[in-house]
């Protein structure tokens, strides 16, 4: 790309301009081209201004995976509005915080969140519109979304002067530690991640990438969505995962080149049976280059079996939302295990102590970010925003150590450390000790409060096979020092996991907190 595009819309209308005729999105059996992208969301645009959006409005979209996420996102930034995702499957009083907080102009809304979408339009004085596909007959309160862009209107020509540091995206935090915060991103931040993610797994034009992942999510919008965008490739938008036949067929009908998933996927393809001529395929003739995983901790026992049985490289990569959210990944052709892989070519980071001094390499501390991809802060909260950029330094919560290579190793959040009798136990360490154990499918390790040892480890396990509290306990004697040793093993049918697959372990909390008091 062009050092000279310094938004956005930029990076939205070159390859709009330049591969006019090339296919942009697959959504099922639509197939649209980039010229037919390009009118499609100045359409939109057009229509939106006549509404009445204006600089600055916060316009909020509420989505499954879907062509309209794509159109509505390019046509509120092509007017300098900013766009606020709400994650899909929060219910109506979840969507009114965001709402409400972000003061939203517009909502767009599938068919299924109509009904919510009205009540918070009576209730909310910021919003004026709801706009939905398909609209119920005679319902006059909503706006069909295709009656926007199909009307005989004019191209919607911009002149509006947009700036790297003008608002591109508030983006809410997944709220598992509290109200969800807006984590405020800029036009300048989502080009330097994209453009450093394009360099480090080096994506090309002719690639195609499969969306999956539900677009709302920071990592969905920026590596399924941006990224493919900014070079002229191919996005092929899946709604859901399953069934697992059809994501199959999608690979192969449309050559996808570039598979991003989050690690409960890949635990779910790995443990899948597939025939014997269906492995051949998928080793031998399959298209995908490349797996990416992220938004939460895939094991090296996953990581591993995923690449035996499917002969691919699986490359896992660190980030967050207020990074934008890309931090690190590891590189193509050198894979750590337990890493998360070096930094993005812009990004800085370093690991520093409670009174924030850096570490030296091999030392556990708090990892922290700096560069053009951190957040400008959250929307609204200074005293967050404060707490969280220092000197320019983004203080992730996550605990991590760097290598004399400069390979990250995230050792769980801050919060999760278990302080037994004044040491420090860290989740991660006896969590990938259990995962070498085939007879382990999932594990979370948390602290609870011990009236002797003010706290103590307890892990939650999900078997595979036959294996009994004492032999893992046994195992792990074998392997750590006694204080780290779990206090008691709990067998559980599975763990308790957000849109994105992370384990929730504010719920395994709940579940044994005071038993150990």
């Amino acid at each position: 790309m062009q050092p000279f595009l310094n938004n956005l819309v930029d990076i939205f209308e070159q390859p709009c301009l330049l591969n006019s005729k090339k296919i942009a999105l697959v959504f099922g059996s639509k197939k649209i081209t980039y010229k037919e992208l390009y009118g499609i969301v100045n359409r939109l645009s057009f229509s939106l201004y006549r509404l009445g959006v204006e600089e600055k409005d916060k316009i909020a979209l509420w989505l499954p995976n879907c062509l309209e996420f794509v159109y509505s996102f390019f046509a509120i930034l092509k007017l300098k509005a900013i766009v606020v995702p709400i994650n899909n499957m929060f219910k109506r009083e979840e969507a009114k915080f965001i709402l409400e907080d972000s003061s939203a102009k517009i909502l767009f809304c599938s068919i299924d969140k109509v009904s919510d979408a009205k009540n918070l339009l009576t209730r909310l004085s910021s919003l004026k519109y709801i706009i939905s596909n398909p609209v119920p007959k005679d319902d006059k309160t909503l706006i069909n979304f295709y009656d926007l862009i199909n009307s005989n209107i004019e191209i919607f020509e911009r002149k509006i002067n947009i700036e790297k540091s003008d608002i591109a995206e508030i983006i809410y935090t997944s709220g598992t530690t509290g109200r969800p915060k807006g984590a405020v991103l800029t036009h300048g931040n989502l080009i330097s991640n994209i453009s450093d993610c394009a360099k480090v797994i080096k994506l090309k034009r002719k690639d195609a990438v499969i969306c999956l992942l539900p677009l709302f999510h920071s990592f969905a919008s920026t590596v399924c969505m941006l990224l493919p965008i900014y070079v002229g490739a191919k996005i092929v938008i899946m709604r859901s995962i399953k069934p697992f036949k059809r994501i199959i067929r999608t690979i192969f009908k449309h050559r996808i080149t570039i598979f991003v998933g989050i690690p409960s996927l890949y635990n779910i393809l790995v443990e899948s049976n597939f025939s014997k001529l269906f492995l051949f395929l998928i080793r031998f003739i399959n298209p995908i280059r490349l797996c990416i995983s992220g938004a939460s901790a895939l094991s090296f026992k996953t990581q591993e079996s995923f690449e035996k049985k499917f002969k691919r490289l699986l490359r896992e990569g660190y980030g967050l939302t207020e990074a934008s959210p890309v931090v690190s990944l590891n590189p193509l052709k050198i894979n750590k295990p337990y890493s998360v892989g070096l930094p993005l070519p812009s990004v800085k980071v370093k690991v520093v102590d409670k009174d924030n001094r850096e570490l030296p390499n091999n030392t556990v501390g708090e990892l922290i970010v700096k560069g053009p991809n951190v957040m400008n802060g959250y929307y609204n909260l200074e005293d967050a925003t404060k707490e969280t950029i220092k000197d320019g330094w983004l203080y992730t919560g996550d605990l991590a150590k760097i290598d004399d290579e400069g390979f990250i190793y995230i050792m769980g959040r801050i919060k999760d450390m278990i302080n037994v009798r004044g040491l420090n136990v860290y989740p991660k360490e006896i969590e990938d000790l259990l995962y070498r154990l085939k007879e382990i499918k999932e594990v979370a390790v948390i602290g609870v409060l011990h009236k002797h040892k003010e706290e103590a480890p307890i892990a939650f396990v999900v078997k595979e096979g036959n294996i009994t509290e004492k032999e893992i306990l046994d195992y792990l004697k074998a392997n750590l020092a006694s204080y780290k040793i779990p206090l008691r093993i709990f067998f559980k049918d599975s763990l308790p996991k957000n849109s994105t697959g992370k384990i929730l372990k504010t719920e395994l909390k709940k579940e044994v907190e005071n038993i150990f008091i």
